[in-house]
């Protein structure tokens, strides 16, 4: 195979909702040609136990993130943005998952 170009399928990262969740949640990451199979392999390899409501998959190249040397430009400023917190706002009790 050394003469030969070796392609692989992208990876793929998968996320999956459970049933009395309220957030998808990182479960792994697989291979797959395309989206739609990325879609069947998850729900196979991450559903089995028909726990899941929702899947995504993302391609993992198609992430992109802050790095722990960014931490402070990204989430120092809001601290000085106290709309953000509910501290001055009266939630009421029937105002679910807050």
């Amino acid at each position: 195979m050394s003469d030969e170009i070796r392609h692989e399928w992208p990876l793929f990262e998968v996320f999956v909702r459970a049933k009395r969740g309220l957030n998808h949640v990182h479960v792994g990451s697989l291979r797959a040609a395309d989206h739609p199979m990325a879609l069947h392999h998850a729900r196979d390899l991450y559903t089995r136990r028909n726990e899941g409501v929702s899947i995504w998959v993302v391609r993992s190249d198609d992430v992109v993130s802050s790095g722990p040397d960014d931490k402070d430009a990204f989430f120092a400023p809001s601290g000085d943005k106290a709309y953000r917190h509910p501290t001055y706002y009266s939630i009421p009790d029937s105002v679910p998952h807050i």
